[in-house]
């Protein structure tokens, strides 16, 4: 059974779309984004560190599987790394890294973000040489 457009996974989106402002997030904490476009939807997530953003799509590398299993609920207690709910992986919020447990050296698919005038945008992928 194949998916309709509308049902369909994505895993990135384009530049330009506004998310909302940038004190919709606590400074330290993370929040989930389901953006619904007409090849499909997309999901994913940031966390916020002072005046910036990070993005990740919401799939652990280790299963496939969407990292919360309680909405926003992204982060350690301390709020210093990412966390699998399901299986424990933990991960970098700056790099993306897999620093411990079943997909160690693997990394979070990055969301590229960007703050402009105060909020929260998509931006391109950053292309490194």
């Amino acid at each position: 059974m194949s998916e309709t457009p509308s049902s369909a996974r994505l895993w990135a989106t384009p530049a330009g779309i506004r998310l909302g402002p940038l004190d919709l997030i606590a400074d330290g904490a993370a929040r989930n984004f389901v953006l619904q476009m007409r090849a499909g939807r997309f999901h994913g997530f940031a966390l916020r560190r002072g005046d910036r953003v990070h993005g990740y799509v919401d799939r652990c590398p280790h299963m496939g599987v969407p990292l919360a299993q309680h909405l926003d609920r992204y982060l350690t207690p301390d709020g210093d790394l990412v966390l699998c709910s399901w299986h424990g992986a933990l991960f970098d919020p700056e790099t993306g890294l897999c620093v411990g447990g079943p997909c160690a050296g693997q990394r979070l698919t990055p969301w590229p973000l960007a703050v402009v005038d105060g909020a929260m945008v998509t931006a391109a992928p950053s292309i490194t040489p």
